[in-house]
C-alpha cells in the first residue's frame, strides 16, 4: 500500500467509529485527547476506574467495541485483560483500527494518533 492508500484507509476507518456509536477503550487522558482531535468521541478511559467496573460499564450497555491500548507491557495485558472479560460477556471487540494502526503506522502510543501520522 502506498502513502496515499493507507491514508484513504485510516480515514475510512476513523469515519466509521465516528458515524457508528461503538464506544472506544483507551488508557488515559491523552489517548482521549488525541482521539477526540480526530473527531471519535465516544471514548472511555481506564485510568478513571478499576478493570471490573469498566468491563460491567460496557458489557451492559455496549454489543461491540474498541479497545485502543498502547503497544507497551503494560497496554499488551491491559488488551487481553479487557479482551478477554469483555467477550465473556457477550461484547464483540472490534480490532480493525488496532490492526490497522499497529501493522501499517509506527504509532506504538494511542497518544500519537493524528491525522498527519503518515
Amino acid at each position: 500500500m502506498n502513502v496515499e492508500e493507507v491514508k484513504g484507509e485510516f480515514q475510512e476507518l476513523v469515519d466509521k467509529i465516528k458515524d457508528s456509536s461503538i464506544l472506544v477503550i483507551v488508557e488515559g487522558k491523552k489517548d482521549r485527547a488525541a482521539l477526540n482531535k480526530i473527531g471519535i468521541s465516544n471514548i472511555i478511559e481506564l485510568s478513571k476506574k478499576p478493570l471490573y467496573r469498566i468491563v460491567e460499564e460496557v458489557s451492559g450497555s455496549n454489543k461491540e467495541c474498541i479497545i485502543l491500548t498502547d503497544l507497551d507491557k503494560k497496554g499488551k495485558e491491559l488488551y487481553g485483560k479487557l479482551n478477554s472479560d469483555l467477550q465473556k460477556h457477550g461484547v464483540k471487540i472490534n480490532n480493525s483500527l488496532r490492526n490497522f494502526l499497529f501493522k501499517n503506522t509506527k504509532i506504538r502510543q494511542i497518544e500519537g494518533i493524528t491525522l498527519e501520522i503518515f
